[in-house]
């Protein structure tokens, strides 16, 4: 019975790679200190994995920006912008837009891997799509991990995961026509293992995740097609599926010539007697016993018993691992320092979850460790005692809801008439997401204030500071409605999980998002609560230094959820209106302040939505009804925003309609528009910004491309209904190409405003 995982994280316990990636971009380091930080990880992190016991160690997880990126250059996926070239630099314009080296591009589209927080860059195919095989980082790895005497088990993305994720622009959107590239790309895969069983490897992970989907039939023939083509290489394949049952593709899936497969039985406990049923006797099968999405401590005693149960003609042939990559996980508890032993137990990071892995296998094999399974006991027992925190307040407040509370007093169409009246804004109002710049000088005050080096009215000053210094920058860039900046935030979820009751927080606990961008989610470990008001304060200073409208903000109770690490003993859909209650009480009270633009952000609403469309239904029902809990609060005359980012919004068009936001902001540009035809083919009912220019690239574009978007964006939505506006906030940026970027953003705008108003401004249509 063997032990391995899918994959591990990479940023390093301090961030390693973050820092070394940013300092790469800044040319603060060359090339070849970028290099030696990632060998060092890759070392680390494989002695890690064997020193836990594991009989593998897995190698090319390993990525500088994004493993799907990692396959597009290595298969040539790379479009004309970039250039020719297949280096690093090349992959970082891909990636981003720049690099230390070449000239600037827009940047691949990005969007979230599955329904994780994990965001990846989408391949783009070419219409004569040419796949050209350059394996040399993969088994310049592969050859390290065997240098270095670790049994290594490389992972791939399969063929019809890989071309499933990518867009075939001149296919606009339709599946069917990647597939006519798979018997190319194979011929690439064929070449590529061909090369890794050159370098002595025992067995191969292929990473099928879509497996997962709903698929169409065409799909389902073509994974017979693909793994009757690559077991032709004589190696041993362990197919792996993850993020959900296989459901109706179990079967299929069971009878691929691989050798092994691998399930998801956290996601998915119920498929078990059916593979047991259905799995041929010469295949291995790999268990997800241990969850690799969240921090809980796993229960051993069941899962023991659970490995235990199996037929004993199967327990030869079952290996022992993580639900999906860890990933997904923060890296290794025993760096949080400022926890409590006793706390510290109830919790397992990526580094903890090797040791659970390899103690399930070798206690099923007779080896038993019985200190480690009263541990987890003692665990699980306490956090049931002193973690879970239940308030009979909340629990009353719940059963209190009623349908009236979810919804608005009158339709848009009548808020809109009083909205426009109270605001009297322009055609075409600008605006921003809400964040600006966060600069070494906030970071150093928030550190200060947290270390007691800076006490809280001197905190409270330079955060004022701060405020009116964004409110200066953007009247004067002639933004018509303004936001405070968010200097006083840490993180959008992490802020307000600070400051509701029911939440604990780590000091260490990062995971990455996208590049070197990582995020350090809160975990639920109570009933949610709000004790005072979270941002009263900082909105009614800011709106007192303009007379333009200035936008509460808030982050949305399905975010607060899907990024914070759940609780594991009640519903999703409970903690959701917890949190919904909680944030209803401060739009209320923002309101009461004389803040008449509450945004409420719910960029995770479409990453929530389950995998399989069967549950979408139940999983819409409550995602809506606590959004519209928390905002449904306010009069006809306040102004309701939300913004949702890097997500296919198409299918779940409706539900967006359904929560009748005033205003909706949307990720649009690096997919050139494409997101609005959602929203044109559905006639949007409201009011929407599409963003005209992206901000995870540090490129400025200039003010004709986003004319150009902008004009894009007009045809589809009424002049009166649409708004000017970033993709996203502005944190990660700086304060040159923030300024900059915003002006001509504003520029644009006005341009557009000009024409219209000088030729055309009686045809436009009037708010719905």
């Amino acid at each position: 019975m063997k032990s391995h995982i899918l994959g591990y994280p990479r940023i390093g316990v301090q961030r390693e790679l973050k820092w070394a990636l940013e300092q790469y971009w800044a040319g603060q380091i060359d090339q070849p200190s970028l290099l030696q930080v990632g060998a060092e990880l890759r070392l680390r992190h494989w002695q890690a994995q064997a020193d836990a016991g594991l009989d593998f160690v897995s190698v090319g997880d390993f990525a500088w920006y994004d493993q799907v990126l990692n396959h597009s250059l290595m298969f040539g996926v790379i479009s004309r912008r970039f250039g020719s070239g297949r280096d690093l630099d090349t992959y970082f314009r891909m990636a981003r837009g720049r690099a230390p080296c070449g000239c600037d591009a827009a940047a691949n589209d990005m969007t979230k891997w599955f329904d994780t927080n994990y965001h990846y860059l989408v391949p783009e195919l070419a219409d004569e799509q040419v796949f050209s095989l350059d394996a040399t980082d993969l088994l310049a790895q592969i050859r390290e991990a065997q240098q270095a005497g670790f049994n290594a088990k490389p992972v791939l993305i399969g063929p019809l995961t890989y071309l499933w994720l990518a867009v075939h622009r001149t296919e606009k959107g339709a599946s069917e026509g990647k597939l006519a590239l798979l018997p190319h790309l194979l011929d690439t895969y064929g070449e590529l293992l061909a090369l890794i069983k050159q370098q002595g490897i025992e067995w191969l992970q292929i990473d099928e995740p879509i497996l997962a989907l709903d698929l169409p039939q065409s799909w389902k023939s073509a994974f017979e097609l693909a793994y009757n083509r690559l077991n032709s290489a004589g190696l041993n394949v362990l197919l792996a599926t993850y993020f959900g049952p296989l459901g109706d593709n179990l079967g299929l899936t069971c009878q691929l010539p691989t050798a092994g497969l691998h399930v998801d039985l956290v996601r998915g406990p119920e498929q078990l007697d059916a593979l047991i049923d259905r799995l041929p006797v010469y295949k291995v099968l790999s268990l997800g016993l241990v969850n690799g999405r969240n921090v809980w401590r796993t229960d051993l005693r069941s899962q023991l018993a659970l490995l235990q149960s199996l037929p004993a003609n199967l327990k030869q042939r079952v290996w022992v691992s993580a639900s999906c990559s860890l990933l997904h996980s923060p890296m290794d508890v025993s760096a949080e320092h400022k926890w409590p032993a006793q706390q510290k137990n109830w919790f397992a990071f990526a580094r903890q979850k090797l040791d659970e892995i390899v103690w399930l296998s070798r206690a099923a094999q007779g080896q038993l460790d019985t200190e480690a399974l009263v541990a987890s006991d003692a665990a699980i027992s306490d956090r049931a005692r002193s973690g879970f925190v239940h308030n009979p307040a909340v629990q009353a407040a719940l059963q209190g809801i009623q349908a009236a509370d979810a919804r608005r007093e009158q339709p848009y169409a009548q808020r809109a008439v009083a909205q426009h009246k109270r605001f009297n804004l322009p055609l075409l109002p600008t605006t921003t997401i809400g964040s600006f710049p966060q600069t070494k000088q906030i970071r150093a005050a928030r550190k200060a204030y947290k270390e007691g080096v800076l006490d809280q009215a001197g905190y409270a000053q330079a955060m004022r500071a701060e405020i009116a210094h964004v409110i200066r920058v953007q009247q004067s860039l002639g933004l018509d409605v303004l936001v405070h900046g968010e200097a006083e935030r840490n993180d959008m979820v992490e802020y307000f999980g600070e400051q509701l009751e029911g939440y604990l927080f780590s000091q260490q606990g990062w995971v990455q998002s996208y590049g070197s961008r990582c995020v350090k989610p809160p975990i639920i470990a109570g009933d949610i609560s709000r004790p005072v008001p979270m941002t009263v304060q900082w909105a009614q200073y800011a709106q007192s230094l303009s007379l333009k409208p200035v936008k509460g903000m808030l982050t949305g109770p399905i975010t607060m959820l899907c990024w914070s690490f759940p609780r594991d003993d009640i519903s999703r859909e409970q903690q959701a209106l917890q949190i919904a209650l909680a944030l209803r009480a401060e739009v209320q009270d923002l309101e009461a302040a004389g803040i008449g633009m509450i945004q409420v952000d719910e960029p995770a609403i479409r990453e929530g939505l389950p995998l399989r469309r069967a549950d979408w239904p139940q999983y819409l029902r409550w995602a809506v009804q606590a959004f519209k809990l928390s905002t449904c609060v306010v009069a006809d005359h306040t102004q309701i925003h939300t913004h949702m980012c890097y997500s296919e919004f198409n299918d779940i068009i409706q539900a967006i309609a359904d929560l009748d936001a005033d205003v909706i902001t949307i990720e649009t540009s690096r997919s050139n528009m494409e997101l609005l035809s959602a929203f044109e083919r559905f006639a949007y009912p409201n009011e929407i910004g599409p963003g005209v220019y992206d901000i995870h690239s540090p490129v400025v574009p200039d003010e004709k491309w986003m004319g150009n978007l902008l004009e894009t964006a007009a045809r589809a939505i009424p002049l009166r209904r649409l708004w000017v506006n970033p993709d996203c906030g502005l944190k990660t940026r700086g304060w040159p190409e923030t300024e900059a970027a915003l002006r001509a953003m504003v520029n644009a705008a006005h341009h557009l405003r000009q024409r219209v108003q000088a030729g055309a401004e009686k045809a436009l249509p009037e708010p719905a």
